[in-house]
C-alpha cells in the first residue's frame, strides 16, 4: 500500500518536476519601442516588460507601454500583469501557459475638430498557450495562440510570435508581434537582458 501511495505521489507530481528547458529563461528585463496598427489612426510609444522565475516551472511577468495616439494627440497606458506555467516537452522546448490581468488607460482629451473627449479605463484577461523554445545557441523563438476579454470590450483571439537573437549569455535584440483577430498588430522590438 505504502508503495503504491508512493508511486501515486510522484506520478502526480511528474508534470511539476520538469524545469525551462536548456537555454530559455523566464527571467529578463527588456525596453523598447511599440506601435500599435489598427483600423483607425495608429498609435507608438515605448515599453517595459519582465519575468521573473519564482519556481522551475511557474514564472511572474509583468508589461507595461505608453503610447500616443496619431492625429488624435492622446496617450494611452496598457499594462498587464501575470502568472506563467513552463513544462519541458524536450531538451530545447517549453510549453508555455500564461494567464494574465490587463488594464488600458487614457486621459481625457480633445480631438483636432475639438470634440472634448472624456478618458477611459478597461479591465480584463487574457490567456495563453504555446511553446517557447531555444531554436538555436544564439536564436530564441516562441509561437503562442490566446484569447482576451473584459467587461468594456468584446473576446478577441490572437497569435503572438517573438524571438530573442542572443549577442552574449546576457544580451540579446528582442522582437515580438501580436495579431489579433479582426486586423489589429501590436509590434514591440528592443534590448533584453536575461539572467
Amino acid at each position: 500500500m505504502k508503495k503504491s501511495l508512493l508511486a501515486l505521489t510522484l506520478l502526480a507530481a511528474l508534470p511539476f518536476a520538469a524545469s525551462a528547458a536548456d537555454g530559455v529563461s523566464y527571467n529578463y528585463v527588456e525596453g523598447g519601442y511599440t506601435k500599435t496598427n489598427i483600423d483607425g489612426p495608429d498609435s507608438d510609444g515605448w515599453a517595459l516588460k519582465g519575468s521573473v522565475a519564482v519556481h522551475p516551472n511557474f514564472h511572474l511577468f509583468a508589461d507595461y507601454s505608453q503610447q500616443e495616439v496619431d492625429d488624435v494627440k492622446v496617450d494611452f497606458d496598457q499594462w498587464r500583469v501575470g502568472v506563467g506555467y513552463n513544462h519541458e516537452l524536450s531538451k530545447r522546448v517549453d510549453l508555455l501557459t500564461r494567464v494574465a490581468y490587463e488594464k488600458v488607460k487614457t486621459d481625457r482629451f480633445t480631438t483636432p475638430s475639438g470634440i472634448r473627449v472624456p478618458g477611459f479605463s478597461a479591465d480584463g484577461y487574457s490567456v495563453e498557450v504555446g511553446v517557447n523554445s531555444a531554436l538555436t545557441n544564439r536564436l530564441n523563438g516562441y509561437a503562442l495562440a490566446g484569447y482576451e476579454d473584459g467587461d468594456d470590450y468584446d473576446g478577441d483571439f490572437y497569435g503572438r510570435l517573438g524571438a530573442q537573437v542572443k549577442f552574449t549569455p546576457n544580451w540579446s535584440a528582442a522582437a515580438d508581434v501580436k495579431i489579433v483577430d479582426g486586423g489589429d498588430t501590436q509590434w514591440f522590438v528592443g534590448p533584453r537582458f536575461s539572467w
